[in-house]
């Protein structure tokens, strides 16, 4: 599903990604984290199709970056993070936000839709609990409220890959776990998509989560099955703090050592 050679990112002077390597498979679910800078958004809009690397190959969904139309693939691929919701309109519907990801557009202009795709979009409102906001301007929705809708629009196309950028971020303690259950159930199906999230967070990880990549400086502390690679040892390394890790009934919390 997702392929990374030798990747490296470079901003002028910058390093974002250094000769990064990463295979995701079909039917993986991972989660991504690292201190701020470490490259995991980079990473992410390499998965997306919304960069091309400096150097290094990146495959997604058996086509290479730069050999194959972005237009193309990009429906392929659910998006979401915070930048969409900085570029959604205010007074855009709510049912149309997630309506337009059929097309890969943002506001609704002047595309024609089948009743198919409305009621899928309800029906993904519904799935997030916010079926009853469908007609409400996007800019009236609280931050977890934004956060559902979001997601629901990054499923709108039923996609092959799904990439979701601090879902959580943001929320309070209601608002992160009513959308955490949400994406357990969403990992949960054997139609789900193949996930990557991007938190800073353990606490933040999801049930049914079944890979971890930890990130520092542009490159891999430890990436593998969830609990090879989220240790406290590694997450000292990416955090660079001491750090202790306990889970309890397939949920993490994580706190620093003294």
């Amino acid at each position: 599903m997702v392929e990374f050679d030798s990747v490296s990112v470079r901003r002028g002077q910058t390093i974002l990604l250094e000769e990064l390597s990463l295979t995701v498979r079909e039917g993986e679910h991972w989660a991504i984290l690292g201190p701020n800078g470490a490259g995991k958004t980079t990473l992410l809009q390499l998965a997306g199709a919304r960069m091309h690397p400096t150097t290094g190959t990146v495959n997604l969904l058996e086509e290479t970056l730069g050999r194959v139309d972005v237009f193309e693939l990009r429906p392929r691929i659910g998006f979401a993070s915070s930048n969409l919701a900085q570029q959604t309109p205010g007074s855009e519907i709510v049912r149309d936000l997630v309506l337009t990801a059929a097309y890969g557009v943002l506001g609704r202009w002047t595309e024609e839709y089948e009743e198919s795709d409305v009621q899928r979009a309800e029906d993904l409102l519904h799935a997030f609990r916010i079926g009853d906001l469908a007609h409400r301007p996007f800019g009236t929705l609280s931050e977890g409220e934004r956060k559902r809708a979001q997601i629901a629009r990054s499923l709108m196309t039923d996609p092959e890959l799904l990439l979701l950028d601090e879902p959580a971020s943001g929320l309070d303690l209601g608002g992160r776990e009513e959308l955490l259950q949400a994406l357990t159930e969403i990992l949960g199906s054997p139609s789900a998509p193949t996930t990557m999230m991007v938190t800073h967070h353990v606490e933040e990880i999801p049930q049914g989560v079944t890979h971890a990549l930890l990130m520092r400086d542009g490159g891999i502390v430890s990436a593998g099955p969830l609990r090879e690679a989220l240790t406290a040892e590694n997450l000292t390394a990416a955090f660079d703090v001491p750090v202790i890790l306990d889970e309890q009934d397939g949920r993490f919390t994580a706190r620093a050592h003294d």
